[in-house]
């Protein structure tokens, strides 16, 4: 299933794209899945919780894929 999210501004944090979609219900949440490699940016494991993800950009986590949009 894929979700549209459009991000203010130039980018927005992976821990926090992950929350605010509602995938995760914490930041705390987040960190560990980032932690562990659960999330992957546009094919790629990220473990970076504050990776910047800019519009144009693709995330997949448990099953879902959000691609991100400008304003």
């Amino acid at each position: 299933m894929s979700l549209n999210f459009a991000v203010r501004g130039e980018h927005i944090q992976l821990d926090q794209l992950l929350k605010a979609t509602g995938l995760c219900e914490s930041g705390g949440a987040a960190h560990a899945a980032i932690a562990d490699g659960q999330v992957r940016v546009d094919g790629v494991v990220d473990t970076r919780k504050r990776a910047k993800i800019r519009p144009g950009q693709q995330v997949d986590f448990a099953g879902q894929t959000i691609v991100v949009s400008g304003e």
